[in-house]
This record gives structure tokens, C-alpha cells and sequence, in this order.
């Protein structure tokens, strides 16, 4: 018998620590190759962890919430497995480019992907790697209670309503009165069923599915069960001690101590090298966006656009764009060289980076090449970015390479606000909320459509007048959106 201690691998970005956030097995489970070890949580995105081995789980070298190196062991895994559950054709290779069968010598970790063989060819075998997850070949059993069983026919759905712990435990119990094709299912899980955002957003709450009672047509928890559950224990925190601490607690025990760690610990560091090594110079500027609402009305009209989420941001965007290429250098990078000198590198390409605030902490995804796309295929992007950073799903690549950013704290109803640019560009621009304010428009006062940008630059790289006419060239597009067909 042998035993395997896994590392903690580089997941292909770099990596230099990572934090284990859930261990999805524990010692004694049987595993096949491919089947989730745990969760980790990088500086920039959650990833599951394949085993590279097949085996019995010998120890778990690291608590959850520890944070620790790459290289560092994390796990054992003996090549013994009781009555070997896992098939001889899906074992761990011996090596490369061969066809997978039992291994005569203790199998080594394979990541990536086999050459000139594809992902569902028979010669590409198993493994291991950072993208979604495969479906593995022996799932484990999860704990459940005794009573426990799956039922062939699902109960009838129940409308939305929030539930209290008991209802919910009674309900559980419940057993559907009428026959079923097959009876009931017993030794089996209750797998609860979710899609994947769902279950992002309920790991993020802290809620436990199984918790929760479903109502989607297949028994599924929805988004909106999700919604009433945490209102119903929302509610039932209202009720209890709340926020504030006991007043007669001792000072030290009132003070509630977050860990610094994974996404806040890379934005902490990113934005203090950012605002220490880089000058900044902030303008404002009023701009007058009624055209942009009524063109954003019009395109919200159009057949073209039938399905696709548009707002100003999409024409904020364009705007951007428009302006970066009339003012090439707001479009670039100060490098400092390691012989001491230093070069600014403009950009000839625009990957345009949305801040956006996920239930991890802010993140930065850009928008490869967008100087290439048109207005529908830009809102396409924008929609996409913004329900993958929703879900969760962000990757690495989508954050590295940005060349300017736009933060759209407008969408919380702030009027504008002094961005810190993002690291390794020379220039931010902040979208204020637009509302109708009293303006004066050919001598009279009239309510117009009103937004304020706000701009952060580099000053070693853009001067103030370059900045004043970039601003100028973007304010100018909310203005009037018909410059852009020129």
C-alpha cells in the first residue's frame, strides 16, 4: 500500500497561496480520479480541487480557513481501495499519451490537457486541471438522516411563501400519499437540486439548501426560494440581539475581528500600491444625458436589441471608447524597467474593465478588444460580464490585461465619487446616477436628465489638459450619442 500526499497546486494563475475554504471528503471516503477534494479560494476566483489519485482518503493535512502555499501538502491519499469501486478504465494514467489503465507504480498528479487529444476521446483520460468540473465516476454518498429517501414522484409545488425552521422539518417529513412507479429509494441521498448560481448565492448567504423548500417545477430550489428564506430568517435575526453588542460585555468582546484574506487581501494590496506609486489627479464634470436616456429608450425599442439589457452604461462604454482613441494615452501603462528606467506603453487595443461588486469582494473583468465591437455586440458583452461576475463564474484571464476601467457607482444612487485607478492603467472613470435636475438650456430653467463624471489619471502619464479634453470627449457622447456615427 501506498500513500500519496497531494500539494496545493498553481491553478494556472500565478498562484502563490490560497485558502482551503471546504474539504468535500473527509478520511475513509473512497475517491476516483477526478472526484472534488475541496474547495480553495485564490485571490481572484473559488476552484474546485480533483484528486489526482484514486484511493482511500488517509488524512486531511490542512483545516478549513487556513491559508497556505503553493507546494504546500494539503492531503494523503492511500492507493488501497476496499473491493476497488473505481472502474480499470477511468484509473489514473500511468503517463502521457497513453491509454489509462491500472497503475503498477504510485500515480503522479496530471493536470492540463493531453495533446492532440480531446476532452471526450478515449485517449484523453482523466484529469485533472482548473476548468469546470467533470462529472466524476463514483459521486459519495452525503450524511443524511436514517428517514431520509427520494420519492419516483415529486410532491406538488407549494407557492412562494417564507417558511420557519419547523414548518420546514415538518414538511421534510412529509411522505407523498400516492403511489409511486417504483416505491422509494432508500440508502440514497435527498440531493437537493439547484443550478449552479443558485447554489453560489446560497453558499455565499450561508444557507443550507437542504433547509430550504423548493418550489421550481422540477423540485428545484430557485432564486426565489432563496429570497423568502432569508427574509423569514432576516426577520427572525430582527427579533434576536441584532447588531449592536451587549452593553454590559467587555470592550474587546463587542468588537467583531474579519480576516483579511482572499479577494479583500488582493484588492487591499492592489489598491494600496496603486494610490502610493501612482500620482492621481481627479476632474468632474455635470453632463446633460437626456439624449443618451431617449436613445437608450429607442434602442430598448428596436427589434435589434429584442432581448438584450440595455442602459447608459452600454453608451457610457461606447462613450469611453470613442474618447480613448482621440486621447490615446489615458489608454496605457507606466512601466518601471529593472535597469531603472521607465517607458509608458500605449495601448493600441481597449480591454475595458467593469468594476463590479460581487458577493466575494470588488472585481475587475474586462472586455477583450472592445474597440472592435458594435453597439449590440458590446451590451452582449456587458450582459455577460455582468451575470458571470453575479454568478460567481469570473475567471482569472477575464480580469488580467484591462487597459481602462469604468465604475458604474451610479447603480447605487451616488452622485460621483474619487476612484483610485485600477493597476497597470493610467486612468478610471467614475459613472454617477443620472436624475432629473433643474438646468439651464438656452436661457431658460428646465429639468433635464443630469449625471456627473468623474475621472482619476495618472499624472506622470496624462497631464491635465490631456485628462480636461478626454473627460471633455466623453461628456460629449452622453451629450449628444449621434457622434457616434461620425
Amino acid at each position: 500500500m501506498t500513500l500519496n500526499k497531494f500539494n496545493l497546486p498553481d491553478v494556472g494563475e500565478g498562484l502563490t497561496e490560497a485558502e482551503i475554504v471546504s474539504w468535500k471528503v473527509k478520511p475513509g471516503d473512497a475517491v476516483a480520479v477526478n472526484d472534488v477534494l475541496c474547495e480553495i479560494e485564490t485571490a481572484k476566483s473559488l476552484v474546485e480541487l480533483p484528486s489526482p489519485y484514486a484511493g482511500t482518503i488517509s488524512e486531511l493535512l490542512v483545516p478549513e480557513g487556513v491559508t497556505v502555499d503553493v507546494g504546500t501538502p494539503i492531503i494523503s491519499v492511500s492507493d488501497h481501495i476496499a473491493g476497488d469501486p473505481t472502474p480499470a478504465d477511468v484509473r489514473a494514467p500511468e503517463n502521457r499519451g497513453q491509454p489509462a489503465r491500472a497503475p503498477e507504480k504510485p500515480a503522479q498528479p496530471l493536470y492540463g490537457t493531453l495533446p492532440g487529444a480531446e476532452a471526450d476521446s478515449p485517449e484523453a483520460g482523466p484529469l485533472v486541471g482548473s476548468g469546470p468540473k467533470a462529472d466524476a465516476v463514483k459521486r459519495r454518498p452525503r450524511k443524511t438522516s436514517p428517514s431520509a429517501s427520494v420519492t419516483v414522484n415529486a410532491p406538488e409545488v407549494e407557492p412562494i411563501q417564507p417558511h420557519t425552521p419547523a414548518e420546514v422539518s415538518a414538511k421534510a417529513a412529509a411522505v407523498d400519499p400516492r403511489p409511486t412507479l417504483g416505491g422509494t429509494i432508500t440508502g440514497l441521498v435527498s440531493k437537493v437540486l439547484a443550478k449552479p448560481p443558485v447554489r453560489k448565492i446560497a453558499r455565499d448567504l450561508g444557507i443550507d439548501l437542504a433547509d430550504v423548500v423548493a418550489t421550481g417545477s422540477r423540485g428545484e430550489v430557485t432564486r426565489e426560494d432563496l429570497v423568502s428564506y432569508q427574509a423569514q430568517r432576516d426577520a427572525e435575526l430582527d427579533k434576536a440581539t441584532g447588531f449592536w453588542g451587549a452593553a454590559g460585555k467587555p470592550q474587546d468582546q463587542r468588537i467583531e475581528r474579519v480576516p483579511v484574506k482572499g479577494v479583500r487581501k488582493a484588492t487591499a494590496k492592489a489598491m494600496v500600491d496603486s494610490a502610493f506609486s501612482a500620482p492621481h489627479v481627479s476632474i468632474f464634470v455635470d453632463v446633460d444625458a437626456s439624449r443618451t436616456m431617449e436613445f437608450v429608450k429607442r434602442l430598448k425599442a428596436s427589434r435589434d436589441f429584442e432581448g438584450i439589457r440595455v442602459s447608459p452604461l452600454l453608451i457610457l462604454a461606447k462613450a469611453v471608447i470613442w474618447a480613448a482613441a482621440r486621447n490615446p494615452s489615458v489608454n496605457a501603462s507606466w512601466v518601471d524597467n529593472a535597469d531603472g528606467t521607465a517607458e509608458i506603453q500605449v495601448k493600441h487595443f481597449m480591454n475595458l474593465g467593469i468594476a463590479a461588486a460581487t458577493p466575494r469582494g470588488l472585481m475587475v473583468p474586462n472586455i477583450k478588444n472592445a474597440q472592435d465591437l458594435s453597439l449590440k455586440e458590446l451590451a452582449q458583452a456587458l450582459n455577460s460580464l455582468a451575470t458571470t461576475a453575479r454568478a460567481g463564474k469570473t475567471q482569472p484571464a477575464e480580469m488580467q490585461g484591462g487597459t481602462l476601467t469604468i465604475t458604474n457607482i451610479g447603480a447605487l444612487g451616488i452622485d460621483t465619487g474619487t476612484p483610485i485607478i485600477n493597476p497597470g492603467e493610467v486612468a478610471i472613470v467614475a459613472f454617477g446616477t443620472i436624475k432629473q435636475k433643474p438646468w439651464v438650456l438656452d436661457g431658460e430653467v428646465i429639468p433635464r436628465w443630469i449625471t456627473t463624471l468623474g475621472g482619476s489619471f495618472d499624472h506622470r502619464v496624462v497631464d491635465g489638459d490631456l485628462s480636461a479634453r478626454f473627460m471633455a470627449d466623453v461628456a460629449a457622447i452622453l451629450e449628444e450619442p449621434a457622434l457616434l456615427l461620425d
